[in-house]
C-alpha cells in the first residue's frame, strides 16, 4: 500500500475529500508561461497602490527584533483599533488574516453533525474550514447577486451553530443594509453566531450600509470580521481582527495559537492604522476605478454586478468566449468565474488608472476581434 493511501486511510473521515483551496495564478509562473514581460494581476482583490509608506518603514525598524517572539495578546494594536471604534480591549480577537479567526470558530463550536448556514455562491474559506470539521453546510443561493436573508433564517434549525455573511459579499461585491443585519439578528437564536465579514468595509459609498459596532451591545453572538489585508496593503503578511462579544472572545481565545500574528504584521498594522493619508487615497483611486471600468466594461455589452468593494464581478460570455484566458495570454490576470461559482463571469479587482486602462483596450481588443 502506497504512503498516500496510508495517510489518507487515517486522516479524519472528511479530510481525504476536502477541495484544495487554489490561490490563483502568480506573476511570475504567467511571464514563464506565456513568454511576456510584463504581467497585471487584478485577480486577489490586492490594492494596486501598495501598502503605506508609514507600514513599510514600521517593517524595517521592526526588523531587527525578529528574533524574538511577537506580542502574543497584540497588546499595543489592541489598544489602538479598540480606542479607535470605542470598543473594550476584551472585544478584540486578532488573527493570521480573517481567515484563521473563521478557522477558530469552527474548532471551537462545530462538532460532525452539527449545521453551518451561508450564501451561495461565497468566499470559500467559510465552506472549505466548516467541511473539514464534518458539519452539515446549508447553501443559500443568491438572489439578484445578493443574500436571501429570509431563506437564510429559514435553513437554520435547532443544529445550527453559525451563519456566515460577507458583506461586501465576494464574489459579487454587493452588500446587505441595515434592514437586513436587523432582521438577521433578532431572528437568529441567541446561541447562532452571526459571522459578519466586514472585509472590504472601507470601499463601501452607499448609505445603506450599516454601523455594525453599534449592535454588538444587544447581539454578543455577532462576531465582526475585519482585516489588513485590502485598503490597507498588507496582505502578504496576513493579519486580521474580530469584534464581537468579550464571552465569546474568551472562548475563541482558547483555541487560537500562541504568537499567531508575527511581529512584522503587527508593526505595519499599527502604522498602516494612522494613515488617513494613504487609506483615503486608496479609497479614491478605487471609487473612480470602479466607476470607469463599470462604465466602460457595460459599453462592450457585459453585465456588470453593481459593486461596493474593490472588485467587479462581470459576465462576458454574452459577448465574447473565455476572456479569462484571453487576458492571461495577454499578460492580465483576472479571476475566472468557474473557479467562484459564476462561469461566464469574471471577477477583476479595480487597478490603477494605468491598470484599468490598459485591461479595459485589451478587452476592446479581444471583443473586436472575436
Amino acid at each position: 500500500m502506497s504512503n498516500e493511501s496510508i495517510f489518507k486511510k487515517t486522516a479524519r473521515r472528511r479530510v481525504p475529500g476536502l477541495p484544495v483551496y487554489s490561490p490563483g495564478l502568480d506573476i511570475d509562473d504567467v511571464k514563464r508561461k506565456y513568454g511576456l514581460g510584463r504581467v497585471i494581476k487584478l485577480a486577489s482583490n490586492e490594492n494596486p497602490l501598495g501598502p503605506s509608506p508609514k507600514a513599510v518603514s514600521a517593517i524595517l525598524r521592526e526588523a531587527e527584533k525578529i528574533s524574538l517572539y511577537p506580542d502574543g495578546a497584540c497588546t499595543t494594536l489592541r489598544l489602538a483599533i479598540a480606542e479607535r471604534l470605542g470598543v473594550q480591549v476584551e472585544s478584540l480577537i486578532f488573527g493570521n488574516g480573517t481567515d484563521e479567526i473563521i478557522d477558530l470558530v469552527c474548532y471551537a463550536f462545530f462538532d460532525p453533525g452539527d449545521k453551518v448556514v451561508m450564501g451561495d455562491p461565497t468566499f470559500s474559506s467559510y465552506f472549505l474550514s466548516a467541511m473539514a470539521m464534518d458539519v452539515d453546510i446549508a447553501m443559500v443561493p443568491l438572489v439578484d447577486y445578493k443574500h436571501d436573508i429570509v431563506g437564510m433564517l429559514n435553513a437554520v434549525d435547532e443544529k445550527t451553530k453559525a451563519v456566515f455573511v460577507g458583506t461586501p459579499h465576494n464574489p459579487t461585491g454587493t452588500i446587505c443594509t441595515r434592514e437586513d443585519l436587523e432582521k438577521l439578528l433578532n431572528g437568529l437564536p441567541e446561541g447562532v453566531i452571526l459571522v459578519w465579514d466586514e472585509a472590504y468595509r472601507e470601499y463601501v459609498e452607499s448609505p445603506e450600509y450599516p454601523e455594525s459596532i453599534s449592535y454588538l451591545g444587544n447581539f454578543p453572538n455577532m462576531l465582526i470580521l475585519r482585516t489588513f489585508s485590502k485598503i490597507y496593503g498588507l496582505a502578504g503578511l496576513r493579519v486580521g481582527y474580530g469584534i464581537t462579544s468579550p464571552e465569546l472572545v474568551d472562548v475563541l481565545e482558547r483555541v487560537r495559537p500562541p504568537f499567531n500574528v508575527n511581529r512584522l504584521a503587527q508593526a505595519a498594522a499599527l502604522a498602516a492604522l494612522e494613515d488617513e493619508e494613504h487609506l483615503e487615497r486608496s479609497r479614491s483611486v478605487n471609487r473612480r476605478g470602479r466607476e470607469f471600468l463599470s462604465a466602460e466594461l457595460s459599453k462592450l455589452g457585459m453585465e456588470v454586478v453593481p459593486s461596493e468593494a474593490n472588485f467587479l464581478l462581470f459576465r462576458f460570455d454574452g459577448v465574447v468566449k473565455d476572456l479569462s484566458r484571453l487576458l492571461l495570454e495577454r499578460g492580465i490576470i483576472v479571476r475566472d468565474g468557474d473557479s467562484l461559482g459564476y462561469p461566464g463571469y469574471a471577477r477583476l479587482t479595480v487597478g490603477t488608472l494605468e491598470e484599468n486602462e490598459f485591461v479595459i483596450e485589451i478587452i476592446r481588443n479581444i471583443v473586436k476581434s472575436g
